[in-house]
């Protein structure tokens, strides 16, 4: 079930740390109504297989016939253009064999059926179904049979053009009247109006009955096609902001001794790419939707975590990024100037709703700061400079003369996360203004002291097991001592120049016993890390931030870990997310559940999560070029590797990504030993 602001929210509105953005839309089910839902009771994704290219979106059962249930359907833009689907040849549907996405916009269905009774029980007639995210289907229909067959084919079609989130919520309307149109049939509704169009034309249309037949001749071993297109009227065809020539995300490729690596890689890149967004007025700059099929739209801090995971394949998306959030800046004087805006997001049983916002508005000067190592192009570090110090400037004005920043403002609790947050901001953008020039970095300098000294003395809970890191600190100055997979982000510290990575609120020693924490089986269930630990007070292995395992926080503890220099630790959580990526197809759900890891049996998947899901792609990203430990500074001419020596995956190759806006290409051995194959030629090596 979602929380508020943290996922797509249907009817009520989720409360807002500054203003709630436009929520994800898409569609209802059509025909006969199913029995209404409990109220809140999302339609499962886990069972449905989803291909995108925003703002096209498709979602299907294993078999391939829409039957307008649940979520199934064909959108655009969050609305239902199509939601039945259904194929008949000689009045029996195909026998489905085999369902497989072929890329993150396409899936195939392949069913087969006997169409004479006297061959026996091989099956005669091949059936294989392609349909893309931008609403096109093809039916190829191929015979096996000895002699010709005669084909009565019928397709039975219907819409309610409902919205995503009236799915959601369980309201969306009956399935509208059809009416004929050229080569197909049209629907109308107070919502739009959508057609499906094929080719070749149908010999029979009925509007009454939703249907378009043909009469098919297939000679022996002969095939046709039937090509269905689904449009919203007077819409252009989908074009996808990620399948541009000119794509913001490098064409990256892993190989190496552990053959998922390959597929990981491959399945991230194409999720991402089918996840981006173009920004409206500015249709060059182009981010990630947060995730499909509840999220299709901009969520800032996970927008902003996504393109940071993703910098290794060049800094174009965090620019688009970057640029779209930066026009939603708030400008008006008081405390909130300089903020990103952003919604609340729960925060499990034992802290209030956060706020996005906050996190946004931390995440966007680190971001910058670390895309210039990469290579981000001056003209667009001028450009984006102002608002990261308008960042800054908030930054320092809420904190004020204190220590924590509360969350969210101004009377809620310090959280750990945040504070983590806020210290990587103040160091990465003390570091951004003194390189550029800007007034600014001592203030913040001090103001990381300030919070480090004070984390070290206030924040942590000591125990006979070795301590913890408090959850947050109240306004009363208690400590909430709960575990939860948050605690990693203390480990992401963010990088400097010369390759050295910024000072983080730990202390070595505490840092080894976070590392002990991580990976002790009451916060690593096996397949990574829980939202929060199995012998916690209100633990639920479902639960969004409560127990159910985000691919995001385990991804920031696999990298941190490794930056650490804790190999044994960061190489048992990837191996564990590496293989629930398998049982998964290698496209990585946001969150699965958090249930201990058993022989024999795969992690469970959550039934409301996002899959593909941005942070979850990116997570890949960041985890394989982890075990490379790619350090650039680009404008220092340079490239550090501190790849792991473990070599927890054994050898692995990477190519195709970017450093200094060229090529980078990295492989390291067994023996965890790194060697540039590809570079910049103005690039130099240290080690």
């Amino acid at each position: 079930m979602p929380m508020p602001g943290d996922r797509f929210t249907a009817p009520p509105a989720a409360p807002s740390c500054t203003y709630r953005p436009a929520p994800a839309r898409g569609a209802p089910p059509p025909g006969p109504l199913p029995a209404p839902r409990r109220h809140g009771e999302l339609p499962p994704t886990h069972k449905v297989l989803t291909i995108l290219a925003l703002p096209g979106l498709a979602i299907s059962s294993d078999d391939g016939q829409l039957t307008g249930r649940g979520l199934e359907g064909v959108y655009r833009a969050s609305r239902r253009l199509l939601a039945r689907c259904r194929l008949r040849i000689a009045g029996r549907e195909p026998l489905p064999l085999q369902s497989r996405t072929v890329g993150a916009d396409t899936a195939r269905f392949t069913g087969v059926l006997r169409m004479a009774p006297d061959t026996g029980p091989d099956p005669d007639l091949v059936v294989e179904r392609t349909r893309h995210a931008d609403g096109t289907e093809r039916i190829a229909l191929r015979s096996a049979a000895r002699r010709p067959l005669r084909l009565p084919v019928e397709v039975a079609l219907g819409t309610d053009l409902a919205d995503l989130a009236a799915i959601a919520a369980g309201s969306a309307g009956p399935e509208l009247p059809a009416t004929v149109r050229a080569a197909g049939l049209r629907w109308s509704g107070p919502a739009g109006t959508a057609s499906v169009t094929a080719d070749p034309p149908p010999s029979d249309v009925l509007a009454s009955a939703g249907l378009l037949r043909w009469d098919l001749a297939l000679p022996a071993g002969g095939s046709t096609t039937i090509e269905l297109r689904v449009r919203a009227d007077g819409a252009a065809p989908v074009r996808s902001a990620g399948r541009t020539p000119s794509g913001p995300l490098a064409s990256a490729q892993a190989t190496g001794d552990e053959p998922a690596v390959a597929e990981l890689l491959r399945t991230s890149i194409e999720d991402l790419r089918a996840l981006l967004l173009r920004d409206p007025a500015h249709p060059t700059d182009k981010y990630p939707a947060a995730g499909a099929p509840w999220r299709c739209g901009l969520s800032p801090a996970e927008a902003l975590a996504a393109a940071r995971m993703a910098l290794p394949l060049g800094t174009g998306l965090a620019v688009g990024t970057l640029r779209a959030l930066a026009r939603t800046q708030q400008q008006d004087p008081g405390p909130r100037r300089g903020m990103i805006p952003g919604p609340r997001r729960d925060a499990g049983p034992h802290l209030p709703p956060g706020c996005t916002g906050t996190e946004a508005t931390l995440l966007f000067p680190a971001l910058l700061a670390e895309a210039r190592r990469w290579g981000l192009p001056e003209r667009d570090l001028e450009e984006l400079l102002p608002a990261a110090r308008r960042c800054l400037t908030w930054l320092l004005t809420t904190v004020g003369e204190g220590t924590y920043l509360p969350d969210p403002q101004p009377t809620g609790p310090a959280r750990c996360d945040t504070q983590a947050h806020a210290h990587r901001a103040a160091v990465l953008g003390a570091d951004l203004l003194d390189a550029c020039d800007s007034p600014g970095g001592a203030e913040l300098r001090h103001l990381a002291l300030r919070m480090r000294t004070a984390f070290r003395d206030e924040f942590w809970i000591d125990d006979l097991g070795g301590g913890r890191p408090a959850a947050a600190r109240t306004t009363d100055g208690r400590l909430v001592p709960h575990l939860g997979a948050g605690a990693a982000h203390l480990l992401d510290t963010g990088l400097l120049g010369d390759g050295t990575m910024a000072p983080g609120l730990l202390d070595k020693v505490r840092t080894e016993q976070l590392a002990r924490l991580l990976t002790d089986p009451a916060l690593d269930s096996g397949w990574g890390l829980r939202g929060l630990g199995a012998k916690e007070p209100g633990h639920n292995p479902f639960g969004h931030r409560s127990g159910a395992v985000r691919v995001h926080e385990t991804a920031v503890a696999v990298a941190g870990l490794a930056t650490a220099g804790h190999e044994k630790e960061a190489g048992l959580l990837l191996r564990g997310v590496l293989s629930a990526a398998g049982h998964f197809g290698h496209r990585l759900p946001e969150m699965y559940g958090g249930e201990r890891r058993t022989d024999g049996a795969g992690p469970l998947p959550h039934p409301a999560a996002c899959r593909p899901a941005a942070t979850a792609a990116a997570a890949g990203v960041l985890m394989l070029t982890s075990l490379a430990g790619i350090r650039p500074d680009a404008p220092a001419g340079t490239v550090t590797l501190r790849p792991l020596r473990s070599a927890p995956l054994g050898e692995i190759g990477l190519t195709g990504l970017r450093v200094a806006g060229a090529p980078f290409a990295v492989r390291v051995s067994r023996l965890g030993l790194a060697m540039v194959e590809e570079a910049a030629e103005e690039l130099q090596l240290r080690t």
